[in-house]
């Protein structure tokens, strides 16, 4: 059985905080158990991590990776548990996808564990510290934003990457082209260009040797078919065939995420709810503004649990 006209979707990077699903946790003390499962893949106390910081070492890369994943899979396994049905279909921004992945039975949980810490280091490693970065677009049309990269290329690298919601769009490059692409973009009429604190351009081309470096690992972790849809970034689609996802996976790390097309998909699938599973409240923030009509609900803390599979059951 599935959850009628529900959706679910997964945060990726951003999402995370010391001290979250603590007050989850102590109503049910099951989630440190997926949090031990991901210590042992991992080597470290990933627990004791999100819950005492410091933030400095959570927003590493290649720590902040299998913190989201880790607490997003210790939520749905929770969801499941209260009886969460499977969703008609899920997507994840991102990281995320790894969640949904692994949510829909692609993949196994320590290899997800395994595989988005591999994906970190290689991400923040494909181009030195400071010479990469990222900016936040505010109130400006996505293709003035693309117009405004092309602009400011000028031999380097910059693009429109992340569209995450109508008038919020982010750009990704060369650390000197973004900033130029940022001044445009408020040349343009852009209500703010924000610099945001990342380590690395990603999703750009820059990121193609971490794809690279990074196809060998997953090509050694068996998937499986999808026990229901997940819609990946790359490609709009959901393929069952497990090469097809493993191949999607790989072009997702230095391609855009669409994240505007994917909520449209969603409602093309006749979804009219949708339940983020995970840390922080991002996505759901997203989906309001991309389309008003349909509910978004978060799920992180005993309260919202329990409003989530009300809103469910009542669908």
């Amino acid at each position: 059985m599935q959850a009628a006209n529900t959706g679910y979707i997964f945060p990726g990077q951003g999402s995370q905080k010391v001290g979250m699903l603590s007050e989850l946790a102590t109503a049910f003390p099951q989630v440190k158990d997926t949090f031990s499962e991901a210590s042992d893949v991992l080597g470290y106390d990933l627990w004791d991590l999100i819950q005492h910081g410091p933030e400095t070492e959570l927003a590493k890369t290649h720590i902040q990776q299998p913190a989201i994943v880790t607490a997003s899979i210790a939520i749905w396994r929770l969801w499941v548990e209260k009886g969460g049905q499977p969703p008609v279909i899920a997507a994840g921004h991102s990281l995320g996808e790894y969640s949904a992945l692994t949510a829909a039975g692609v993949m196994a949980f320590t290899d997800a564990v395994a595989l988005v810490q591999k994906r970190g280091q290689y991400m923040q490693t494909a181009v030195p510290m400071g010479e990469g970065g990222m900016a936040a677009i505010v109130g400006l049309e996505d293709d003035k934003i693309i117009a405004a990269c092309e602009a400011a290329r000028q031999g380097e690298e910059v693009a429109a990457v992340n569209f995450n919601s109508p008038g919020q769009v982010v750009i990704s490059g060369h650390t000197a082209a973004v900033n130029r692409a940022a001044e445009l973009c408020k040349a343009a009429g852009a209500k703010r260009a924000l610099p945001l604190p990342v380590s690395a351009p990603f999703h750009s081309i820059l990121m193609k040797p971490a794809a690279d470096s990074f196809a060998n690992d997953l090509a050694a972790v068996t998937l499986s078919a999808p026990a229901f849809p997940v819609l990946q970034n790359y490609g709009l689609d959901t393929p069952n065939d497990p090469d097809a996802i493993r191949s999607n996976l790989i072009s997702q790390i230095y391609n855009p995420v669409p994240w505007v097309g994917t909520i449209n998909r969603f409602s093309e699938a006749d979804v009219t709810q949708v339940v983020e599973i995970g840390p922080g409240k991002v996505l759901s923030g997203l989906n309001k503004r991309i389309n008003a009509d349909m509910m978004a609900i978060s799920v992180n803390d005993p309260a919202n649990l329990n409003d989530a599979l009300a809103a469910i059951e009542a669908a």
